[in-house]
């Protein structure tokens, strides 16, 4: 019983962030201005991130943990970059 509860669980998970990483890919193409693509490009890396966590759970792969980490640093600094490049006009002084 309860594995069938965690398995439904997962799925709806699944298809919940596989439906916010659409909505976030429709509004950073569309988004009217620059700040609302970097936000919808953020919110489609904690949305990648947390599917990779959720299928790790499900399958009990290691490799999707590690991919999840991988997907959260380079959408924080990516993020990073991306707003001081929206604020200053350059990355690096």
């Amino acid at each position: 019983m309860t594995a069938e509860i965690l398995r439904f669980a997962l799925g709806y998970a699944q298809i919940a962030l596989i439906l916010a990483l659409a909505l976030a890919c429709w509004r950073m193409l569309r988004g009217p201005r620059a700040q609302d693509r970097v936000l919808a490009l953020d919110t489609m890396y904690m949305n990648a991130m947390l599917l990779f966590l959720v299928i790790g759970m499900g399958n009990g792969n290691v490799f999707f943990f590690e991919g999840a980490l991988v997907i959260a640093v380079l959408g924080f600094v990516t993020t990073v970059c991306a707003a001081k490049f929206l604020m200053r006009g350059e990355v690096i002084e």
